[in-house]
């Protein structure tokens, strides 16, 4: 039976993330280093395949895509945006420290919204209703591999929920460039909307043989 590749792919490196503040629909750029660090990878590693890319609206995502994927024009998806983390962006957990909401959302309240932002709880239904609109898709047209670049809480939220073996979501983190290999059988998919992830990318190159 036929199945479907999904590659998740974490966006590069931003000058924010080096100050620990708390940046999700804010649209910064990648920064120089990020973006000498996802040519060295692409130089020295290989990015799967796919024949098409979905991406995040967000500068860095897009900007990610060029340098990796750039043979192909992404199809932007506003609903791969990261969470909307409202009046607590741009901000470090030690700024927020006195916020007893903020102490809630970072104990796992999943109801608890940030002035202005998206709860856990909706940022998860969002994203779910996305990716399986995604999966459905490429059953649909028979497209057997595709890339998805986003951000890191989308990926790790995305694994927690369909991925094989399960683990909870900070235990798919990974670091900026990286990212993981999802396969979809679609019996298996229709039964439990579960995928197997089956490798960490980008992967070492393949050794010539003499």
């Amino acid at each position: 039976m036929k199945s479907y590749k999904i590659h998740l792919i974490r966006h590069g490196a931003i000058e924010d993330t080096l100050s620990g503040a708390y940046i999700g629909t804010t649209d910064v750029p990648l920064s120089d280093e990020g973006k000498r660090q996802l040519k060295l990878l692409d130089h020295n590693m290989d990015y799967p395949y796919a024949s098409v890319v979905f991406t995040s609206p967000l500068k860095r995502c897009k900007e990610t895509c060029k340098l990796i994927y750039s043979h192909l024009e992404p199809v932007v998806i506003e609903q791969l945006i990261e969470c909307n983390f409202g009046e607590w962006e741009g901000k470090t957990a030690d700024e927020l420290s006195d916020s007893e909401e903020f102490k809630k959302w970072l104990a796992g309240d999943n109801e608890v919204k940030p002035p202005k932002g998206e709860s856990n709880a909706d940022f998860t239904r969002r994203i779910c209703l996305m990716f399986e609109s995604i999966v459905n898709g490429l059953i649909k047209t028979g497209t057997t591999d595709c890339a998805i670049v986003t951000h890191g809480g989308i990926i790790m939220t995305l694994l927690a929920v369909y991925g094989l073996p399960q683990a909870k979501p900070f235990d798919w983190a990974c670091d900026n460039g990286y990212g993981y290999s999802m396969r979809i059988t679609p019996m298996l998919w229709q039964r439990d909307k579960v995928a197997e992830v089956y490798n960490l990318i980008p992967n070492e190159k393949e050794k010539d043989e003499d």
